[in-house]
């Protein structure tokens, strides 16, 4: 018996990091996961890798920037299993440089992907979840959030943001059994840092790294804690990262 047999999650960001490890760990117990993501080569790929480890996974090509693909998005998993009982906001982009450098394009891209994609999926699950009186909404924010690093300000912007949505989301899904928490990682081992590499506009040479399934792990927590209890936010770090006192 797996922790979330039965269960239904969205995971955006799912064909690669973080949100597959997430969506590896679900599966693993039982739920069944929706992975969403614009490229949708490498997402069919990923979901014939996951296909083994739980009872089904369906990708689903998602920009969630566009507020029609995440209707979509949302249409289809209800049709397929109409339920919905997690969503996993994972999806994201970064862009850097001085701020003085920092495009207009690039700070749109940004905050699109990372701010208004978590909105749009939000509202969309809320609207189920409500109906249903319970559910779980986790984002993927950063410990760039509270310890912002230079040439970051699109990326800390947004992560700032995502947490102000978490506490915005706990709060009005309180009177319907919602719950929303938000993850903060520190530097993880993930596809676009293979060579563990600072991910800021200012290369800080070699760094501490987590692997993705301790990020794993704790979203699988946060979601299996008893209805009544929210782990509203954590952070995971490398024991080794700088962060308290970090510059």
């Amino acid at each position: 018996m797996g922790q979330l047999d039965g269960q239904t999650a969205i995971v955006t960001g799912g064909g690669t990091g973080i949100g597959k490890g997430i969506a590896r760990a679900f599966l693993k117990e039982g739920c069944n996961v929706v992975i969403a993501s614009r490229n949708a080569q490498r997402l069919d790929e990923t979901a014939a890798e996951l296909a083994r480890h739980g009872p089904k996974v369906i990708p689903v090509p998602t920009d969630v920037t566009d507020e029609a693909q995440v209707k979509s998005l949302f249409d289809k998993t209800m049709g397929e299993f109409a339920r919905l009982d997690i969503l996993v906001n994972n999806s994201g982009a970064f862009d850097g440089g001085r701020i003085d450098q920092v495009s207009t394009q690039a700070w749109n891209r940004v905050i699109d992907t990372n701010v208004t994609g978590p909105f749009l999926c939000t509202r969309e699950a809320f609207a189920i979840m409500k109906d249903a009186r319970k559910g779980r909404i986790i984002n993927i924010g950063s410990i760039s959030a509270q310890r912002t690093r230079m040439h970051s300000a699109p990326y800390s912007t947004s992560k700032n943001a995502i947490w102000g949505l978490t506490q915005s989301t706990a709060l009005d899904g309180r009177e319907f059994g919602i719950s929303a928490s938000c993850l903060h990682p520190g530097n993880t081992e993930v596809e676009r840092r293979p060579a563990g590499g600072s991910s800021t506009g200012v290369d800080e040479g070699p760094e501490p790294m987590i692997s993705v399934e301790e990020m794993a792990r704790t979203v699988l927590l946060m979601v299996t804690l008893p209805p009544e209890a929210n782990m509203l936010e954590a952070i995971v770090l490398p024991v080794q990262q700088k962060y308290i006192g970090r510059g």
